[in-house]
């Protein structure tokens, strides 16, 4: 019986560590970003998280009032993003590329504004696909796994 009751404590504690933990939970595409909202972004690189569920790279866009605003554009998962030829090689810092993607439907942009990135393009003219696929982003084409 006493037994019983530690692992019941256990459960309970653990319980409450993971609740207050922040949550950082795979999403669908809708429940954060509008398919009405197109955006294309052209800028250096200007931060890369390789992390879960998603990756992110940050660049610093140049609107054509010539002012510039920092960027968060989310990727698939780094698994993903490295089966589809993209690398820390390829995303080194000060790098220009072009973002197509989806802003997000909170339109934020403090600190920076947040996007789903669709393809990217390299200096060299390479354009590949970086979203997630299968999470109800619009079907362009983009993906060669669509169907």
């Amino acid at each position: 019986m006493k037994f019983k009751h530690m692992l019941m404590a256990a459960g309970v504690a653990g319980t409450l560590a993971a609740a207050s933990m922040p949550a950082s939970a795979h999403h669908a595409f809708s429940a954060e970003f509008d398919a009405n909202l197109p955006i294309a972004l052209r800028g250096p690189i200007i931060r890369v998280e390789w992390i879960n569920p998603h990756s992110w790279i940050h660049l610093m866009n140049t609107n054509e009032d010539g002012t510039q605003q920092p960027w968060m554009v989310e990727g698939g998962t780094p698994n993903t993003l490295l089966r589809r030829g993209i690398n820390r090689d390829s995303l080194q810092i000060g790098t220009e590329i072009v973002v197509t993607g989806y802003q997000s439907k909170d339109r934020l942009c403090e600190p920076e504004c947040r996007g789903n990135g669709r393809d990217i393009t390299f200096p060299d003219g390479r354009k590949l696909f970086m979203g997630s696929s299968g999470t109800g982003a619009p079907r362009d084409g983009s993906d060669p796994n669509e169907r």
